[in-house]
């Protein structure tokens, strides 16, 4: 649910379109057969109904081919009302005869950064790009991230509708990962990486978009950001995998609300995990208590063994997971 959630919102974020995350989670836990639990409650909408519908038949209908049909759907599904944008889209099908440019800068003086093919040559290069992606999937010679990473390039270059087209490429791309995998339960969530190199990932675009056929340079930017994708879910894998035995090890520990608030920070790390440790007064903006309430909690923890003093002291001592290093 959470990798689901994540590629979802952060695909849309790489584009400059902030979802609700909680509707987007609904939608996607109605289609992963969680109706019984509190995931359903948040109102969901079309757009995020359509949204979650791309995103499962991308990673679950492995066996059925990608053709324009079915790019379409996906289209309309990720368009369900076009009237939310500020110009007009046509959903679901291709792009009209006007250029299809990317451009910058002001109106009267634009930087045109790519020109996709014109629309008289947009349906046969279609075609071959789906024939090639349906057909690649089984040549032992195409190794399988290397043609995610040539459909995520080759897509994204024909640009075959009004909007929307950047999200279509990571779908298809997760498609082609996903064929890669062989798995039902995705563990990493490339547009996450993607979004937080969003610079890059436009330029190396633009680069090789501008260059001859040799896309040696993309593929290798592509190969660095699925690693460091997967050294991310890797440790969120051991993240998890630590939290679960602490809490089997200290879940009679007879710890207050407060106490196992703050030890869930400190377990899930990232950015509001205090990497670094937590201190007496942090503990006590976190668990929102006196500084004597923080100050006998943070004892009870240390004689409990659920934590133990980083180096240093006085004011200055900080405490960190027992144990974690």
């Amino acid at each position: 649910m959470n990798t689901l959630l994540e590629n979802s919102i952060t695909s849309s974020a790489i584009e400059g379109e902030r979802l609700n995350v909680q509707s987007v989670r609904s939608s996607l836990a109605k289609r992963l057969d969680l109706s019984g639990s509190d995931e359903v409650a948040y109102p969901t909408s079309e757009r995020t109904e359509g949204l979650a519908e791309m995103m499962l038949d991308a990673i679950t209908n492995l066996e059925t081919p990608l053709t324009l049909e079915r790019a379409c759907q996906w289209h309309q599904w990720l368009f369900p009302n076009a009237g939310f944008s500020l110009h007009s889209i046509q959903t679901g099908q291709l792009r009209g005869d006007e250029p299809m440019q990317v451009v910058s800068g002001r109106i009267d003086r634009p930087t045109v950064h790519f020109e996709a093919p014109p629309r008289n040559r947009l349906e046969p290069e279609l075609s071959r790009f789906f024939d090639w992606f349906n057909r690649s999937r089984n040549d032992p010679k195409c190794d399988p991230l290397l043609r995610a990473a040539i459909s995520h390039f080759w897509f994204v270059t024909l640009h075959p509708f009004d909007d929307g087209n950047a999200r279509l490429t990571r779908a298809i791309t997760d498609l082609a990962l996903a064929q890669a995998d062989a798995q039902s339960i995705r563990l990493y969530a490339m547009s996450s990486v993607i979004l937080e190199n969003r610079k890059a990932y436009y330029n190396i675009l633009e680069k090789s978009q501008r260059s001859d056929t040799d896309i040696t340079e993309w593929l290798t930017w592509f190969l660095q950001m699925l690693e460091e994708t997967i050294q991310v879910s890797l440790t969120k894998i051991d993240r998890t995998l630590q939290k679960t035995r602490f809490w089997q090890q200290f879940h009679s520990a007879g710890l207050s609300d407060e106490q196992i608030k703050v030890l869930n920070r400190l377990l899930d790390g990232g950015d509001k995990g205090f990497e670094s440790g937590i201190s007496a007064s942090q503990y006590q903006k976190v668990a929102r208590v006196s500084k004597a309430t923080a100050t006998r909690h943070l004892s009870d923890l240390l004689d409990k063994g659920c934590i133990e003093k980083l180096p240093g002291g006085g004011r200055s001592t900080r405490y960190k997971i027992a144990g974690n290093r």
